[in-house]
């Protein structure tokens, strides 16, 4: 597959995609989004990769959704072909339903549905340059991929209004301190670190990894009793893999442990 609005490398156990409209600010596009799409489907049927990272070139991450491509859509005939919003939904779902841990590093701007792929991730890692916002109302226009939803959850309702507000935005450091970006790093040392994490996380077992990130998925609309018995249920189904046996057979002898994922 030959993509021209995303770079895709693979590295040992994991993918990385580069959003690439750097001239755009990485805002997405039709294009953009559907090479992601694609990108993603390919990293699914590849049992080698196990960790996905998702990063940009230029000076934004992503800058959200691209305005003037939104706006001849909403020109075009409504019963014609799928439009950004569309291809975006699916995006949106096809992220928050990836089995394998997604590290998002942010590279620069982030803003609105740049944002709202951050919150997709698993681990998000910063450049010091990362400023991050919402900015949906700076435009006049409304969340559509999580933003007005699931941002309160990740740094409260309170913060998440003002930021929902006002659309200010602010350094990547605050938002770490806000809990939602694991670490901020100076920006020649991110793609290492993203890499760092990627590497210690698909030494993991791919079963473990995959279930632990439904169950804590799941958990979230759910009550704890009922997240519990599917915890313990998880956990009575696995004993039955190979890399469960691994596991503490490696633990027993004292070596590493090689997952293989079944």
């Amino acid at each position: 597959m030959v993509y021209e609005a995303i770079i895709y490398e693979k590295k040992q156990q994991s993918s990385w995609i580069y959003l690439n409209r750097p001239e755009e600010m990485n805002s997405l596009s039709k294009k953009m989004t559907m090479e992601i799409l694609l990108a993603l489907e390919e990293i699914e049927r590849d049992d080698d990769i196990r960790v996905v990272i998702l990063s940009g070139k230029g000076k934004a991450f992503c800058a959200g959704a691209d305005l003037k491509e939104l706006l001849r859509d909403l020109n075009k005939d409504p019963d014609g072909e799928k439009g950004i919003l569309d291809y975006a939904e699916e995006l949106f779902r096809k992220l928050n339903y990836l089995s394998k841990p997604l590290i998002v590093a942010l590279n620069g701007v982030t803003l609105a549905g740049g944002l709202e792929l951050a919150m997709t991730a698993d681990i998000v890692v910063a450049s010091e340059k990362a400023k991050i916002g919402d900015g949906h109302a700076n435009f006049g226009v409304l969340p559509g991929g999580g933003g007005a939803v699931r941002l309160h959850k990740e740094i409260g309702i309170n913060r998440a209004k003002y930021l929902l507000f006002t659309g200010d935005m602010f350094p990547a450091k605050e938002w770490k301190d806000y809990g939602f970006v694991h670490e901020v790093v100076p920006a020649e040392e991110l793609n290492e670190t993203a890499q760092k994490i990627a590497d210690k996380v698909a030494a993991k077992s791919p079963l473990v990894l995959r279930e632990m990130k439904r169950l804590v998925r799941d958990s979230a609309d759910q009550k704890l009793d009922t997240s519990l018995r599917q915890e313990l249920l998880s956990l009575k189904n696995h004993t039955h893999s190979y890399d469960f046996s691994e596991g503490l057979s490696a633990f027993s002898e004292k070596r590493t442990p090689e997952f293989k994922g079944y």
